[in-house]
């Protein structure tokens, strides 16, 4: 049953954004973080326990699970799905380093609004002068405009239990930045793209993440002391089947002053390569592929075997495979799940996490899935009642 409610956790992402769906805490605690709430009513809150260190418990209000009040907003809503969730659950991960599991409970960004946050996604101008993108100059020419830099604004809150009073301790913002920016010189017109470097990323990134500080402190809830880390996500491009990666962050323990800024080491790619392209890894490429060629063997007309990699500081951190099917019967998909959790023991890199998705069009059909350090794979069978 533990690995059965690890699997459903995985497929439907909420293992990532909070803790696990742990039985609830009968714990009544008192809200004194001020998170926009105007209520007279004393806020019944509660947590929703935790299936294992790795993830966070998290918070409900009122019997609800509280949402981001930002939920959703980005520059245009054309952001490439696969950054929206790599970028949630990057930042996460990044956010457990200073704020572990075991002390903090999870919370969705409840101080940067809907509202504040279209502003800020923004171009400055008169009419808006908390955008942190630059200013349009009017020109047209993909070289010389002004593009639009941050596409993506998220806020992570992470609150402690003070003798039953939830305390806002901490918070990580995470600002996603455009590799390529994409316009049209008319409406309805045809679309064009401006290339940003990872150099003005870099500089814009940091220029917005000191006034983002700033106007995090003069907020009601906010203490001058309250942990703020700030990380800079590079998105990938709209069309890449993987998402981008977060290279930069720097904390504030107090104040509107950053401390120094730490360069991540991340880089995403699918396999496999394509037009004779180079392997971040070519032996993690070559384990794939013999992976690959055992699995298109077992069924005839498989329609794919692809997968989403995942390096840290040069090393292997995590694979996502997706295979996909035509609609075959339980006891088939059964044979199929077992025979692939085995090629996969034999063929693919030891200890690091690995999940193996098996569906068709009419949906999820198995899960295949490994834990880091780990060299068994569980798997799970999707029935039909």
């Amino acid at each position: 049953m533990k690995k059965l409610n690890k699997v459903i956790l995985s497929i439907t992402g909420l293992a990532l954004l909070m803790a696990g769906c742990g039985n609830l805490q009968n714990s009544q605690l008192n809200s004194s973080d001020n998170s926009n709430n105007s209520s007279s009513k004393a806020t019944k809150v509660q947590t929703t326990g935790q299936t294992n260190n790795d993830y966070y418990q998290g918070i409900i209000r009122n019997g609800q699970y509280q949402v981001s009040k930002a939920r959703g907003v980005n520059v245009d809503n054309e952001t490439n799905q696969f950054d929206v969730k790599s970028f949630s659950s990057g930042l996460l991960n990044l956010s457990k380093t200073e704020f572990p599991t075991n002390k903090y409970i999870f919370q969705e960004g409840q101080y940067i609004d809907s509202k504040t946050a279209r502003q800020w996604l923004g171009r400055q101008s008169s009419n808006n002068p908390d955008g942190l993108n630059p200013p349009d100059n009017g020109q047209m020419d993909p070289n010389k405009r002004n593009p639009i830099y941050l596409q993506q604004i998220l806020e992570q809150d992470f609150v402690t239990d003070n003798n039953n009073k939830v305390n806002l301790a901490g918070m990580s913002i995470g600002l996603g930045l455009n590799s390529v920016d994409t316009y049209t010189k008319q409406q309805y017109g045809a679309t064009y793209e401006t290339k940003i470097s990872q150099a003005q990323d870099e500089q814009q990134g940091k220029q917005m993440a000191t006034k983002v500080l700033s106007r995090l402190r003069k907020m009601k809830g906010v203490a001058n002391n309250t942990p703020i880390m700030i990380a800079l996500y590079r998105q990938s491009t709209p069309d890449s089947l993987v998402g981008g990666t977060f290279f930069a962050y720097a904390i504030s323990k107090s104040g509107n002053k950053l401390d120094t800024w730490h360069k991540i080491d991340q880089q995403n790619e699918v396999l496999p390569v394509v037009n004779n392209a180079k392997p971040i890894n070519a032996d993690v490429a070559n384990s794939f592929d013999t992976f690959r060629n055992a699995v298109k063997q077992f069924f005839p007309n498989l329609s794919g075997v692809t997968a989403q990699v995942h390096y840290e500081n040069g090393n292997l951190a995590g694979m996502n495979i997706t295979i996909t099917t035509q609609f075959y019967s339980e006891t088939e998909i059964t044979s199929f799940a077992q025979f692939v959790a085995s090629e996969a023991a034999k063929d693919l890199p030891n200890k690091v996490p690995i999940q193996i998705n098996i569906q068709s069009v009419q949906g999820m059909q198995a899960f295949v899935a490994r834990d880091a350090g780990s060299n068994g794979f569980y798997t799970h069978v999707f029935g039909s009642y």
